[in-house]
């Protein structure tokens, strides 16, 4: 009985190392040449890895989970008869044609790559309801897969019949905006961490509670021309922690413009509402509410890195400490609404109003300020359309929301007048990668240009 060791492949991304994510198959299996091994994970996409022999499955030499080198045997086939001749027990290295668009899907050995075995098949001819026989190059399959597409569904427009990023992108923006979202639940727990295997790095850490009040006194020069102002207090606290932030968490920013016509007619109607009239409502109700909604769908976004003794961590909030930028006569202070995610609209209404007042009188304490973990900054508010927030000390993502005015909005083809505005999102990329990012502002968009999704 001859056995073949199957070698983890250079996926033709240049890298050295990947991650097992799942075994398909198990010890004792019968697998036929191309049937689907593995699914492993590099730094950029998700690649299933297909058998070069058939034969008996034997050893899993790597778990689930596991960091393997390119290179190293993680599977032996038993009885194995490989796809093409080999001169060694190791997978001989026979290079085929790119999958269509020169890129190569999955390729292994040292002295060339190997694409993908499978044809092309025709739209028609694909099973209902299933997308294995399916042409799509796997970074093609993790998006559909993040954004619940059903790739048997989608219409191939690609030369050879596979299906491409477009296809895929204009399948998903199709579905109705009222589309059966299931939303998680916060749970019990309220926070988990998350070990990082990665080099250590300056963690995104709190900034220090603001020291006791202390009006800075000007000094002016001799001659009036200029004037030195003390950096003391609050100030001096707001730029230690922008500067620790600012070079400590790798900052990227997102946005999109957004009709949120039906976020201002909710406004209007609960202003004149008897339940809401003794509280303040104003757009940033319905923004709050949004980005409590998409924290949920979006966990990530919603937690801190953390650098320990034992190695860096991200650590997961369960629960939604709501943080709100304030410019108040003693500087810009963050405090936040503890537990916002179980707040009906009202009650956040009413904390929101509490919050800004007492902030605004300089009654804001350390712990008002303390355990957030994500915030909302409202630039709107001094006419400013978009921005590019730097990241509140100890979280991983902060939003902006710009000002609401009347624009030029194409409708049904027509271009009419709607309440517009931009959401802006400034995300530390060690805890959240770019389609956690974009899917999470697009959600908070999302509440903006239709708030029934809400009531899910």
């Amino acid at each position: 009985m001859s056995t073949q060791k199957f070698l983890l492949p250079d996926v033709g991304e240049g890298l050295t190392e990947a991650e097992i994510v799942s075994w398909r198959v198990a010890p004792g299996d019968t697998v036929e040449v191309d049937d689907v091994l593995v699914e492993i994970e590099t730094a950029k996409s998700l690649v299933e890895l297909p058998s070069p022999f058939s034969g008996t499955v034997g050893e899993l030499l790597a778990g689930e989970g596991d960091t393997v080198e390119v290179g190293s045997a993680i599977i032996t086939i038993a009885d194995g008869a490989a796809s093409a001749p080999a001169a060694t027990a190791a997978p001989a290295t026979v290079p085929e044609p790119e999958a269509p668009g020169g890129a190569v899907l999955v390729g292994y050995g040292s002295a060339g790559h190997v694409a993908s075995r499978r044809r092309p098949v025709k739209a028609e001819a694909r099973p209902a309801g299933t997308s294995a026989g399916v042409v799509a190059k796997p970074p093609i399959r993790k998006l559909a897969r993040d954004l619940g597409v059903d790739l048997a569904s989608v219409t191939p427009s690609g030369a050879s019949g596979e299906v491409t990023r477009d296809d895929v992108v204009k399948h998903a923006s199709q579905a109705s905006v009222f589309r059966n979202i299931e939303t998680p639940a916060w749970g019990e727990v309220r926070e988990e961490t998350i070990p990082v295997a990665a080099e250590e790095s300056d963690a995104a850490r709190p900034a220090a509670s603001a020291p006791p009040v202390e009006r800075a006194q000007p000094t002016e020069s001799s001659d009036g021309r200029e004037e030195s102002i003390p950096v003391r207090g609050v100030r001096k606290a707001v730029a230690s922690g922008m500067v620790r932030t600012a070079y400590s968490a790798p900052h990227v920013t997102v946005w999109t413009d957004v009709d949120a016509s039906r976020t201002m007619e909710l406004v209007k109607r609960l202003k004149s509402s008897p339940d809401f009239a003794d509280v303040k409502v104003s757009p940033l109700l319905i923004m709050a509410r949004a980005v409590i909604w998409a924290a949920r769908r979006t966990p990530m976004v919603n937690a801190a890195w953390v650098d320990g003794d034992d190695g860096a961590q991200i650590r997961l909030h369960h629960y939604v400490n709501l943080g709100i930028a304030a410019a108040t006569p003693r500087g810009l202070l963050v405090p936040n609404i503890k537990d916002a995610q179980d707040m009906s609209m009202r009650e956040l209404a009413r904390a929101l109003q509490n919050l800004t007042t007492t902030a605004r009188e300089g009654k804001s304490t350390p712990a008002d300020q303390k355990g957030g973990t994500i915030t909302i900054t409202n630039i709107g508010v001094f006419g400013m359309d978009a921005g590019t927030p730097i990241l509140n000390g100890g979280e991983a993502g902060i939003i902006a929301l710009g000002t609401i005015r009347q624009k030029p909005w194409v409708v049904d083809g027509e271009v009419r007048p709607r309440w517009v505005t931009t959401v802006a999102g400034s995300f530390d990329h060690r805890v959240v990668d770019g389609d956690g990012m974009s899917r999470f502002v697009a959600d908070v968009a999302s509440i903006l240009e239709e708030p029934a999704l809400l009531l899910d």
